[in-house]
């Protein structure tokens, strides 16, 4: 299938400076990246177009060698063939491509890396301290958040507008030198250009020759109902500001629940203490019980013991990702009064002594913990 006319698919007219086509690569770049545009084929072979497009008009040998021959002249030179410098990373081969356009973008790429290529910015991440009843029914919450972003006065490009670059001396336009002493080689970041492969002759007054300022910028998040501890939540571009016109990263809010005075969650289930008075345990009877709904009454039957777990219903937590409500567990703890008086002390002896010798049978529990404490020091003794 034949190729289209890298202008053309730039959107910029022939005699477009080099500041112009790389204004109109990040732009589509940034437009049809595949970390915008998940699964969409369409957006991806655009993306692929429109890199090898600016990877030969960024390029003057490249261009002027297009500009004279069209495709034939950049086929193998980084124009998405395969001739020329073959697959060894040679000038203008097939490296050069993934290098150049990849390898910044997602960490990777050998061969000859273009210094200038875009840079997708870094991801970011928030820790959003919510309340129980705010992650269970949804809200909406504004946030601000502390980011790198591209310089508006330059338009991310570090030199001031109207002003012009060249290639550093240092580097030859590589971003890189490499030093070597015997077997050993060293390499790193061109100490006059940082990096950059260009020389500034008039940073921007605004980022510094940057590219990039600090900013803190607010944000409605809208958080679904049902979240837990730990979910994540997902802004896309919203993160650090790319370099050299690449899109910027995403912003994760990481939820996390505070605890609460009453209720316990444990995935999409509630648990809460109850407690009640000996007599209420004894004889049964009915408790106001809070819930995320309201309050609901909670029968209950005599003879109750402490720890006796009760179940209601449906008045736990919804999931976020789907699924029927979770269960409230309400967990009887009987409370021994304080603070009695003589009377009251009184009557309890009395209801004591009323016991007599059945006191055993109205105390189950403790009769069996104390025949089996009986029956461990007599296996004990020789």
């Amino acid at each position: 299938m034949s190729k289209r006319d890298y202008y053309e698919v730039l959107g910029v007219e022939r005699g477009a400076d080099t500041k112009d086509i790389k204004k109109a690569y990040r732009r589509l770049a940034q437009k049809h990246h595949p970390d915008r545009n998940p699964d969409d084929e369409a957006s991806a072979e655009k993306f692929r177009e429109v890199s090898e497009a600016y990877e030969v008009l960024s390029d003057a040998d490249k261009r002027a060698a297009y500009d004279q021959f069209g495709h034939a002249g950049v086929d193998g030179q980084g124009g998405g063939g395969f001739g020329g410098g073959g697959f060894g990373g040679g000038a203008g081969g097939f490296g050069d491509v993934f290098g150049d356009v990849f390898g910044d973008i997602f960490g990777g790429g050998g061969g000859r890396r273009n210094p200038n290529a875009p840079q997708r910015g870094s991801d970011l991440r928030y820790n959003l301290d919510l309340d129980l009843e705010s992650a269970v029914a949804g809200t909406t919450v504004d946030i601000r958040v502390p980011r790198l972003a591209a310089c508006g006065h330059c338009d991310g490009d570090g030199a001031e507008p109207g002003s012009t670059k060249e290639t550093c001396p240092t580097c030859n336009g590589m971003g890189k030198v490499r030093m070597q002493q015997g077997f050993f080689a060293v390499e790193q970041a061109c100490p006059t250009c940082h990096g950059r492969g260009e020389k500034i002759s008039v940073p921007c007054r605004k980022c510094h020759g940057e590219g990039r300022v600090q900013e803190s910028k607010t944000l409605s998040v809208k958080i679904p109902p049902g979240v837990d501890t730990g979910d994540r939540i997902r802004l896309n571009g919203e993160g650090e500001g790319g370099v050299n016109g690449g899109p910027s990263g995403d912003l994760y809010v990481q939820v996390n629940l505070r605890e609460h005075e009453i209720f316990k969650r444990d995935g999409r289930h509630l648990h809460c203490e109850v407690p009640i008075s000996f007599v209420d345990a004894a004889l049964g009877g009915e408790l106001n019980v809070p819930t995320l709904d309201g309050r609901v009454v909670l029968k209950i039957p005599a003879e109750t013991q402490t720890g006796k777990l009760f179940r209601l219903r449906g008045k736990g937590v919804k999931p976020v990702r789907g699924g029927p409500a979770g269960d409230l567990l309400c967990k009887v703890v009987i409370e021994t009064p304080v603070s009695l008086n003589e009377e009251q002390k009184e009557l309890l002896r009395q209801f004591q002594q009323s016991l007599g010798d059945t006191g055993k049978s109205h105390s189950p529990k403790e009769n069996s913990f104390f025949d089996g404490v009986k029956k461990f020091f007599e296996d004990m003794k020789p």
